[in-house]
């Protein structure tokens, strides 16, 4: 005698469907996080006026990049890590060659491409020596004897009678600055981290009623 049992309706193909809605749910849950946390932090950027372009260095991007998983994963990260990260900690820059930390004024200009320029970089391309002025209160100095231009930069004077010659202040000469802390990255990815949750089973009952 041989019995024959059916399921009605096919138990395993409908374990099947779940897994595959599980995966879906995961996957759309990875995606919509990971979107989040990189518009909240693209928002603290502007919001802490650092700027659109960097703002538009974070990126996000959902893994795997084809097709669904239960282990789905998001990845959020700046294309300028070393800037973001510093207006996320707040730390402590000291100068790489141990004394001072040069700091351009106005009337230092700028670098190529809008850079800060170096006081090497501002002798070079200026022709001209920068003096050094101690000062016990308050930051040192690096100064220029010359004149103050129409765009208020440090130049080369070339009166003969010394008419318009003036010492000015090109750079701040300071031994640390502590970079104050304008961001709270963690605080976003933690609000993120903590919708997960909630996206997965929002995006599997919609997928079963769906």
């Amino acid at each position: 005698m041989k019995l024959k049992i059916d399921f009605e309706p096919d138990l395993v193909a409908m374990l099947q469907e779940e897994v595959r809605a599980g995966e879906r749910a995961v996957k759309a849950a990875m995606a919509e996080a990971g979107g989040e946390l990189k518009q909240a932090w693209r928002g603290q950027i502007t919001g802490a006026g650092l700027g659109r372009r960097l703002a538009n260095s974070i990126r996000s991007q959902t893994y795997p990049k084809a097709g669904e998983s239960l282990n789905a994963a998001a990845l959020v990260w700046s294309k300028a890590p070393v800037i973001v990260g510093a207006h996320d900690t707040g730390p402590l820059i000291r100068s790489k060659d141990g004394f001072w930390l040069a700091i351009p004024l106005p009337a230092a200009g700028k670098g190529r491409c809008g850079a800060k320029l170096t006081p090497g970089e501002w002798e070079r391309r200026r022709g001209m020596r920068l003096r050094f002025i101690y000062r016990r209160r308050g930051p040192s100095l690096l100064v220029a004897d010359g004149r103050l231009n129409t765009k208020g930069l440090g130049v080369a004077s070339r009166s003969k009678t010394g008419r318009g010659r003036a010492t000015v202040p090109i750079f701040l000469l300071v031994p640390q600055v502590k970079l104050p802390k304008r961001l709270d990255l963690d605080r976003d990815a933690e609000r993120a981290l903590d919708s997960v949750p909630g996206l997965i089973v929002a995006n599997w009952l919609e997928g079963r009623l769906g």
